[in-house]
């Protein structure tokens, strides 16, 4: 049976990225997962090749950061920019790839391999937000973002991190802290990414191959 956290509720901010772009409706995966010890619940097998991902992440991830360096950026990697932000209701962690600053401000950077998404701002827009009041060397520093794919870049300016946007991040983040569950809604397309099982699960859609039927007169 899965266990409360010993120190209350807890979320990544890669949780909260697609529920909060409307990508993914299931508040409840995440309340689940931020409710409970990592360690008290099984896991569903994941087939994501992590190793290929990681290489390929690493690989642009030394390039990005040799030429923040080449412009004479101090430049923090992964582990260095580590934070826990507590709130009333529930903690928030992250780890932003990179972090450049200069005399005038910083930047949070985020690589990504992959195809873009509106998540991925919201990502790097959550980590704007939080490393100013999580990491005291950032505190009154102007922050912006950049997302970095393998062929462009996006900009996001401090001024991202509006009224509606942290109106929405800190009403999710409530909504996962509290005791009541969140809103739970199983489907096919996202319970196939989710790695809590059926066991605590019930609802969980599993995905099944089409049966063969009448073809439709349409």
């Amino acid at each position: 049976m899965a266990e409360l956290r010993a120190n209350g509720p807890y979320v990544w901010i890669t949780w909260l990225t697609r529920l909060l772009v409307g990508e993914a409706s299931c508040e409840w995966a995440a309340w689940f997962q931020a409710q409970h010890e990592s360690w008290s619940w099984s896991k569903v097998p994941s087939s994501f090749d992590h190793v290929g991902w990681q290489l390929a992440h690493t690989a642009k991830l030394n390039t990005v950061h040799a030429e923040l360096e080449a412009e004479g950026l101090t430049v923090s990697l992964e582990r260095q920019n580590a934070f826990t932000l507590k709130g009333r209701a529930i903690a928030i962690g992250g780890k932003p790839d990179l972090i450049a600053r200069s005399t005038e401000g910083a930047i949070v950077l985020d690589v990504k391999t992959g195809k873009p998404s509106a998540s991925h701002a919201v990502q790097v827009m959550a980590y704007m937000y939080a490393v100013p009041r999580a990491l005291p060397e950032y505190r009154g520093l102007p922050l912006d973002g950049r997302l970095v794919y393998t062929d462009h870049e996006v900009e996001i300016p401090a001024s991202a991190i509006d009224s509606v946007f942290v109106d929405s991040l800190t009403s999710l983040l409530r909504r996962l802290g509290a005791a009541d569950p969140a809103r739970k809604v199983p489907s096919t397309a996202e319970c196939g990414f989710c790695p809590i099982t059926q066991s605590d699960c019930p609802e969980r859609r599993v995905h099944q191959e089409d049966v063969p039927g009448e073809t439709e007169d349409f």
